[in-house]
């Protein structure tokens, strides 16, 4: 049997490749399209050219202007044939320009198409591409989608041309917010950030990214030399575009352990006065935890959570029993973090084991904590996940408490743990 030629393949072969009983001209970017003001009216860009009283809407011959850089021939033709078939196959990599003609001839269905290929093929290579055209082309959806690929996987795929690639206020966005996915600890975001600072100040260096850092502190060094080591550099000329999104670090979680509290007084990035302040900060939060009975949260304050908790994590590559202590100085609270038989267990550790730091002899002790865990394919995207919300736990000494049961569906590995932490209570006013 021969299999008959379908409609749509006849008309788009017949009427747009071939250009038959052709009605217009078509003239952008030196290439001409014989076209049909029958089918080209689909478009909304065409549809109000040729209605009304506009010259156009009596022409045969029409040169387009192209005012965006993101148009080209390519683009064109794919958008001119939407009109003339049902589907059309988009290449990610030819999204973006795709998408700028569909805006620009305001065809709907193309732009909706595109914003659906654009959120399912997001990477570390493309998302910072898709954010930037999506702001420009009002895809709110596919902004949004870059927004929480990047939460989730800022800190596990790092890479030279990511971190040339995001901006100030995009950096801004992602370290400011409590659904950052931390991995390690929140000194770990610091050393991120040293290191896209400087591929945002060095944008010619190409080395692997593993010499980032070594070279970072090199450059740093460098400039503080130059400075005379009297003034951070964030408070220079060249560092002081990137205070917004410093600013957002949660100082009081590195400060908190000594190597850590060193690098960054050795690094001098940071104002003094930054320091200075959580310094005096965490020594009254000491004092407070010491020597007036503060036995943590007792009521979710989902601001101070979301803007003062400790941002921590860990990845399991496999199956099998585990166990964290996250290490500084947590007012006197050494809580392990365990995983064990599809369970997530906190316990309080006080007497039975021994710990470096110190530990509240309190009867009974609060913190407020959101545990999320999630996997995520090989792109970025993720599979599953699962939250606890933001939830008071009180923990009497060295006991424990099952905070998750995983289900078969979550045991897709690696498996990342992130947990948000708060110790202590907010600090009353002396005028409340």
């Amino acid at each position: 049997r021969k299999k008959l030629k379908s409609t749509s393949k006849y008309i788009y072969q017949t009427l747009f490749l071939n250009g038959e009983n052709s009605d217009i001209k078509i003239c952008a970017l030196g290439e001409e399209w014989n076209l049909h003001k029958i089918y080209l009216c689909q478009s909304g860009y065409f549809s109000s050219m040729f209605s009304g009283s506009w010259k156009e809407s009596s022409m045969n011959v029409i040169e387009l202007e192209i005012p965006d850089q993101n148009i080209d021939v390519e683009a064109l033709q794919v958008a001119f044939g939407s009109l003339y078939r049902d589907d059309v196959l988009i290449n990610p990599s030819r999204v973006v320009a795709l998408l700028a003609a569909a805006c620009m001839l305001q065809l709907d269905g193309l732009i909706q198409q595109c914003g659906e290929t654009m959120k399912e093929t997001i990477t570390a290579q493309t998302v910072c591409g898709y954010y930037n055209s999506a702001g420009t082309y009002g895809l709110d959806s596919v902004k949004k989608k870059c927004l929480e690929w990047l939460l989730n996987n800022l800190m596990t795929h790092q890479s030279v041309g990511l971190f040339k690639e995001l901006s100030i206020n995009l950096m801004k966005q992602l370290i400011s917010s409590s659904n950052l996915f931390v991995l390690q600890v929140e000194m770990d975001v610091y050393t991120a950030l040293k290191k896209w600072m400087f591929l945002q100040l060095v944008p010619s260096w190409n080395g692997s990214f593993k010499q980032v850092l070594t070279e970072a502190d090199a450059w740093f060094a460098e400039r503080r030399r130059e400075c005379g080591g009297d003034l951070a550099f964030l408070e220079s000329a060249q560092g002081s575009t990137f205070l917004p999104v410093f600013s957002h670090l949660r100082l009081q979680y590195i400060i908190s352990d000594l190597a850590s509290a060193r690098i960054v007084e050795r690094d001098g990035l940071l104002p003094s006065e930054w320091l200075s302040s959580v310094y005096k900060q965490q020594w009254f939060a000491m004092l407070r935890a010491e020597q007036d009975n503060d036995t943590g949260p007792q009521e979710i304050n989902k601001e101070e959570l979301e803007g003062n908790s400790m941002r921590c994590g860990r990845k399991l590559a496999k199956d099998g029993d585990y166990c964290w202590r996250w290490t500084g100085f947590n007012f006197g609270l050494d809580l392990l973090v365990t995983y064990t038989n599809r369970y997530i267990i906190f316990k309080r550790n006080t007497l039975n084991q021994p710990c470096s730091g110190s530990v509240s002899l309190q009867p009974r002790r609060s913190i407020a904590f959101r545990l999320r865990l999630a996997s995520f394919d090989s792109s970025g995207k993720m599979i599953c996940s699962r939250t606890t919300g933001y939830q008071i736990l009180t923990l009497e000494k060295d006991q424990e408490q099952i905070v998750m049961n995983l289900d078969s569906r979550l045991l897709t590995f690696p498996l990342y743990i992130c947990c948000n932490f708060l110790y202590t209570s907010p600090e009353k006013r002396a005028d409340s």
